[in-house]
């Protein structure tokens, strides 16, 4: 892809990304060892909800690592924008939920000063970006913008239910979840439906490389999560509705990535050949 068409940033995000994937690995810590990092979380997390955050946390390490490897306009403009519809509703939720943290832990202070900077970063580097093209995308049929688009749809909406609903909604979920964890949850589902939306407007291989493999991991380790921490607490009714529905969201976002890698591979199939 030409460097006039697809520019680079900016050294300084570079310094940035590996500065939040540092940050990231600690997050990932819930997923892979939770009783080391539970202890030092700025709040209490029950087993479930540790793993399921240190998932989510897991797959944001790839999506920066992706950016932290390309540094250009295509895929960072998709990685900040998520990055961006993340840590302001995060930010948000955590000032309206103070009494979920514990003010005597250094963690504490550096949450909120991870998530503001990163927001404050993310936001720039768009808006200065704002009046740039997008970088020439991978030509998409009609069935595959209807689809995407009702996946924007689908997600964002259930994204914003859970963020002004949480009780309601979270009640449909195989754990017991607070509102604080519901809210916190609705940053995903936002994320990732402006992340989609942004690749359904125009589609470069790296942006579709980078959504496939975030909605793949996200999906997989949601599972994956629930699966061995029910292993140790026994506590999911399998055969329960909400959790065979929970099941089935999670199913198909991570199906749903698998067939972006695939288009993605099949781009880079092409050029290879030409």
């Amino acid at each position: 892809m030409p460097t006039s068409d697809n520019p680079p940033f900016p050294a300084a995000l570079r310094l940035f990304s590996a500065g939040v994937i540092i940050v990231l690995i600690v997050g990932a810590g819930l997923f892979f060892a939770p009783e080391l990092v539970k202890p030092h979380w700025p709040w209490a997390v029950t087993p479930f909800s540790a793993r399921f955050l240190g998932g989510f946390y897991t797959a944001e390490i790839a999506v920066m690592a992706a950016l932290l490897f390309w540094n250009r306009w295509s895929p960072g403009r998709l990685v900040l924008v998520m990055a961006f519809i993340f840590t302001v509703i995060v930010s948000a939720a955590s000032f309206v939920n103070l009494g979920y943290f514990n003010f005597g832990r250094k963690a504490t202070w550096l949450w909120f000063l991870v998530y503001l900077a990163s927001a404050a970063v993310s936001g720039l580097f768009l808006w200065r970006a704002r009046s740039r093209p997008s970088a020439k995308g991978v030509p998409l049929n009609p069935a595959w913008r209807g689809y995407m688009l009702l996946e924007t749809a689908i997600l964002g909406l259930y994204g914003v239910c859970m963020l002004q609903f949480p009780l309601i909604v979270s009640s449909t979920w195989p754990w017991t979840v607070d509102p604080f964890h519901a809210q916190v949850y609705s940053a995903i589902f936002l994320a990732g439906a402006g992340g989609i939306y942004v690749v359904w407007r125009s589609a470069p291989r790296e942006e579709l490389l980078v959504l496939g493999l975030a909605q793949f991991l996200v999906g997989l380790l949601a599972i994956l999560g629930l699966i061995i921490t029910d292993a140790a607490v026994h506590r999911i009714d399998w055969a329960a509705t909400k959790t065979l529905c929970w099941l089935a969201l999670f199913g198909w976002i991570g199906i749903s990535g698998v067939f972006k890698l695939y288009v993605a591979s099949r781009y880079f199939s092409s050029q290879s050949a030409s």
